[in-house]
């Protein structure tokens, strides 16, 4: 698989992201909710990484284990071996949760099973880690079909982006917020580095109309995050669920041609329907 030809592609439908894999019965980051992203035929599963104590991958999202195992541990302080022995909680975790039998994943357990399957978005959760990382699915031939992000807020960041993953040739999406200040400034750094994506955060959809065609015109897909708690004021999967014409499609008017969310099937049937009602009107009108 190959992930610039994929987002490259004018005639797809709009990417879905599946957060954590398909978690609505599965633990979240495991490889059963990994396996059931794929088997729905989503188009990329979003992952967390982390590094062990002794210089292996893990799918983890929180500081600490607790969350999904109950444990009071930080996964940089245990051994892949250690990790790996971990049953998770169900679903997103928590006491009100019970165990599974799934275990907690290795990143080469991830990559082995979405080989040639599956698109992947690799949340890193520590930015000196991305090059490790980025070495290590190169060694396991899956560099293109995985994808690295970080925040290109300012020269630095940029620097950094150049020195250690775009002149590796490989998909990176570049996080840009249009809610700052500096907006402006951020925006330029995107179009010096054209990065194959970019994650536009906003407080007013506006914001984003009013430079979708620069991005277009660029080459470079949009990509939006409508999960709770952490998307745009007000474009979140809960107000999508209730008038996703209002929530999803003004983000598709907008230029969005990529969406992370935990809603991974009402976003499909919105889409289906949205793109079934836009072939009746072609045919109407021819």
């Amino acid at each position: 698989m190959n992930y610039f030809d994929y987002m490259a592609d004018p005639h797809r439908q709009c990417a879905i992201v599946a957060h954590r894999g398909v978690w609505q019965d599965a633990p979240e980051n495991s490889l059963l909710s990994i396996q059931r992203a794929i088997d729905a035929g989503f188009d990329v599963v979003e992952i967390d990484v982390r590094r062990t104590a002794d210089g292996e991958f893990v799918l983890l999202h929180d500081d600490t284990l607790e969350r999904v195992a109950g444990l009071d541990n930080e996964p940089e302080q245990l051994t892949l071996k250690e990790l790996t022995s971990i049953a998770l909680r169900n679903r997103d975790g928590g006491p009100g949760n019970p165990r599974t039998d799934q275990k907690l994943p290795s990143l080469r357990q991830v990559l082995e099973l979405t080989r040639d399957k599956i698109l992947i978005h690799l949340d890193i959760k520590h930015r000196q880690v991305i090059p490790e990382v980025l070495a290590y699915a190169k060694r396991m031939g899956v560099n293109r079909q995985v994808d690295f992000w970080a925040d290109l807020k300012t020269e630095d960041d940029l620097d950094w982006i150049k020195a250690n993953i775009t002149s590796k040739d490989v998909p990176f999406i570049a996080r840009t917020h249009l809610e700052h200040d500096d907006a402006d400034e951020q925006v330029d750094l995107v179009f010096r580095l054209k990065p194959l994506i970019c994650e536009v955060s906003f407080t007013d959809i506006a914001q984003v109309d009013a430079i979708q065609q620069r991005f277009h015109d660029a080459g470079i897909t949009l990509w939006v995050n409508t999960l709770d708690g952490v998307a745009s004021p007000g474009f979140n999967d809960t107000s999508a669920l209730k008038d996703p014409e209002a929530i999803w499609g003004q983000l598709l008017k907008a230029g969005f041609s990529a969406i992370q969310t935990d809603e991974m099937h009402a976003l499909r049937a919105f889409l289906t329907k949205t793109n079934s009602t836009m072939k009746r009107k072609i045919a109407t009108s021819a």
